[in-house]
């Protein structure tokens, strides 16, 4: 059974940094594209981005406009989201996702298995 277990996440002030880290088990992950996507109150979940089976492609939503950055380690099982100057409508909770194939995509229909879910608030 696979399982997606995300980390970071947390309080930052508009401009800060962080990083969400997900470390996927129990398929093979290097065969799987992985996507990230957010939610937040009272909103519909949202694609952040993605990155294909072998971290050579990645795919951005249209809000990101170069701030955030997705990388894999096939060796760890892990995907990383990077996001730099962040904004307080960047809040919301942040979902890892593993797609059904090795490509990317917008639709959460084609991610099989997602993580916990990490609280990201952006504030002053």
């Amino acid at each position: 059974q696979v399982q997606l277990v995300q980390s970071g996440g947390g309080l930052v002030q508009p401009g800060g940094s962080l990083r969400l880290s997900c470390v996927v088990s129990g398929r093979s992950f290097e065969d799987f594209a992985m996507g990230w996507f957010r939610q937040a109150p009272g909103k519909e979940r949202e694609y952040v981005g993605g990155i294909n089976w072998y971290g050579t492609k990645t795919d951005y939503g249209d809000f990101v406009k170069g701030r955030f950055t997705i990388s894999r380690d096939n060796a760890k099982n892990t995907v990383a989201l990077q996001m730099n100057s962040l904004r307080p409508e960047d809040t919301a909770t942040y979902y890892c996702a593993e797609s059904r194939t090795g490509w990317t995509s917008r639709a959460s229909d084609d991610y099989a298995a997602w993580g916990q879910g990490t609280q990201v608030s952006v504030s002053s």
